[in-house]
């Protein structure tokens, strides 16, 4: 097990900003988290001041301080918000604990296209579906809390996120009961772009574009418009300056930026901002009820 201490972070905001469908909690083992990614899964819970997570240091080092953005300061970018505004501090204030995940850029581009007029409980369910039907079996480590109250590790069962040759195989038929609906053509549709060496290619060029020249490239695929293709560079390819605008953000943009919002002013970080907004849209209770009236 390692051990470690970190600021600006919250599982469960980060399981409820509608970034990533593979980190649930555990219902079993209160406070844990099961953290699916990239072939790897690894179980965390947050113990008194600092993280716990199923897995070494070396392990952590090499996979999860880059997945969970360590290496960012989003204390700093906080610091550079306008005290003007006060929606987005509010807001800012509500997900303090997001952080923007450095995920599988696979993973990603499946997963928004599922999330396309959708919800995250939906979403979740068909993700975890699709990985169970063409996933591999695998072990890893998971946590459980000793009798005297210590943490202690286990083995867990756990799917791997499917690879493209295996949904494109598949076809529509091996797609369909998924929960996919329309969707399903747009993920044979990538899966096919994906598979074999000129698919390895393709999202090698992806990950080595910036982020205006992968928004185009993203942008010929069938079934990926301006939103999906944003979100794929924010949370696949960790453009933190792209802004993706949903329903909910543009309700947002309407309601509290009529003029706009001021991309220019966080320009190369406005991605983190707009998480931080898109949660707080999506997750904050009316004071009337906090209040109980």
């Amino acid at each position: 097990m390692y051990r470690i201490q970190i600021k600006d972070m919250d599982f469960e905001q980060i399981a409820r900003s509608g970034q990533c469908f593979r980190m649930e909690g555990r219902e079993d083992e209160k406070g844990v988290w099961t953290i699916a990614a990239g072939g790897e899964y690894v179980e965390a819970v947050k113990d008194g001041d600092s993280f716990l997570f199923s897995c070494g240091e070396r392990e952590f080092k090499e996979t999860w301080a880059g997945y969970f953005d360590l290496q960012t300061d989003y204390g700093g970018y906080k610091k550079h918000v306008d005290s003007n505004d006060a929606y987005l501090r509010e807001a800012m204030e509500w997900g303090w604990g997001v952080r923007i995940l450095q995920q599988d850029l696979w993973e990603m581009l499946v997963t928004f296209l599922i999330s396309q007029n959708n919800n995250i409980t939906r979403i979740t369910g068909s993700v975890k579906e699709l990985c169970k039907r063409f996933g591999d079996k695998r072990k890893g480590l998971g946590l459980t809390m000793s009798s005297d109250g210590s943490w202690k590790e286990t083995v867990r069962n756990y799917d791997t996120f499917p690879e493209p040759e295996s949904l494109s195989l598949a076809g529509l038929k091996g797609l369909s009961g998924l929960g996919l609906g329309y969707r399903d053509k747009y993920i044979l549709s990538i899966a096919e772009m994906c598979s074999g060496s000129e698919g390895k290619e393709w999202l090698l060029r992806l990950k080595e574009a910036d982020y205006k020249s992968a928004h185009c490239i993203l942008m010929e695929q069938y079934g990926i418009g301006r939103k999906v293709a944003d979100c794929v560079c924010l949370f696949g390819l960790h453009h933190v300056g792209a802004f993706p605008v949903d329903t909910h953000v543009k309700q947002i943009l309407e309601l509290h930026y009529p003029q706009g919002f001021p991309l220019e002013r966080y320009q190369g970080f406005a991605g983190i901002l707009q998480q931080y907004m898109f949660y707080y849209k999506i997750n904050q209770i009316p004071r009337s009820k906090l209040r109980g009236t």
